[in-house]
């Protein structure tokens, strides 16, 4: 059988040798830098360096790849968005969201050793220990490997090693007429009513103690039950009490007046690059309402907006088309 180093090296067109020296000095070749919160606070990114990148990208390749996805997991898919998860939920009863706490970070290289040997996925412990240096980063200051938010790889990876968890809690909140889905580290259960959900939270508990791997923890502060009197929000998107889902109507409004701004050319460049993103994303989550922005300010600033090439220097040109009244 060929080892993972040898098919790196066939995938990546690199040396053996190399592919070998990057692997085993991959824990420490990240660059790290942090964001703001959707909410408070900062999240750590770790990225990869270059050549650490490529082979695990590599290993995405001929390993991750095909690796098994319980269904209830709906993050980093292909062809699957935010949408997808929150439509799962779409109706009018209650809302349980629950959190995991540092869930890339808990997951370590002993999960991953652990999933090779019980799937038979890696049996050979020389493959086993490269893969599980080139997988998980060793922070500046600490002596724990740990997986990376940032990694290309770190996606896959956790999703196979929640199988186990995804499919045990699936079959046990089901008894009780309850849907869960999980967006990487977000629990989101719903169901007709109330009293459906009264349980959740003992399953998971109980769950989590009984696996073998890895060993993750809920984030209470965050846990959180949701009724149609309040509004119910799934990863960002709103349900609406008819069973559809939407971007809100507070990102509506903050969209039409950005459309507007930038038909009269008052928006500069990094305001037009976060307003094509933010085009993308109701039109992945409520493609009607971009049909109701091309209505009203025509198909010509909305193709111009979405085609926008943001300059790197000076002033973007205006996109200029009449402007309605607001």
């Amino acid at each position: 059988m060929v080892s993972i180093v040898d098919a790196l090296a066939i995938d990546t067109g690199m040396e053996p040798s190399l592919v070998e020296r990057i692997m085993r000095t991959a824990p420490i070749r990240y660059k790290t830098y942090r964001i703001p919160k959707r909410t408070k606070g900062l999240r750590e990114i770790s990225q990869p360096a270059v050549e650490v990148k490529a082979l695990q990208r590599g290993l995405i390749q001929i390993l991750l790849r095909n690796l098994p996805m319980h269904e209830a997991a709906t993050a980093y898919r292909v062809g699957m968005s935010i949408k997808d998860n929150a439509s799962r939920h779409a109706g009018d009863g209650p809302i349980l969201k629950m959190d995991f706490k540092d869930f890339f970070p808990s997951i370590k290289p002993h999960d991953w050793a652990a999933y090779c040997k019980q799937t038979s996925l890696l049996t050979d412990t020389v493959d086993i220990r490269l893969t599980s240096l080139l997988l998980f980063q060793r922070p500046k200051g600490s002596s724990v490997l740990r997986l990376a938010i940032g990694a290309p790889s770190s996606p896959f990876v956790s999703n196979a090693l929640l199988f186990n968890f995804d499919q045990l809690i699936t079959e046990a909140v089901a008894k009780d007429h309850v849907v869960y889905t999980r967006y990487a580290d977000d629990l989101t259960f719903s169901a007709p009513r109330a009293g459906h959900l009264r349980d959740v939270e003992k399953v998971v508990r109980a769950t989590l103690r009984g696996l073998e791997y890895p060993r993750l923890a809920v984030n209470y502060d965050k846990t959180t039950r949701v009724t149609r009197k309040y509004g119910r929000k799934v990863t960002g998107l709103t349900l609406t009490n008819d069973g559809a889902v939407s971007i809100g109507h507070d990102r509506k409004r903050a969209l039409h007046t950005s459309v507007y701004r930038a038909s009269q050319g008052r928006l500069n460049a990094d305001e037009l690059a976060l307003l094509k993103g933010m085009l993308g994303f109701a039109n992945s989550a409520e493609p009607q309402f971009i049909e109701k922005l091309r209505q009203r300010f025509g198909d010509e600033v909305i193709a111009k907006i979405q085609s926008y090439p943001i300059p790197k220097k000076g002033k973007p040109p205006a996109i200029v088309a009449p402007a309605p009244e607001l």
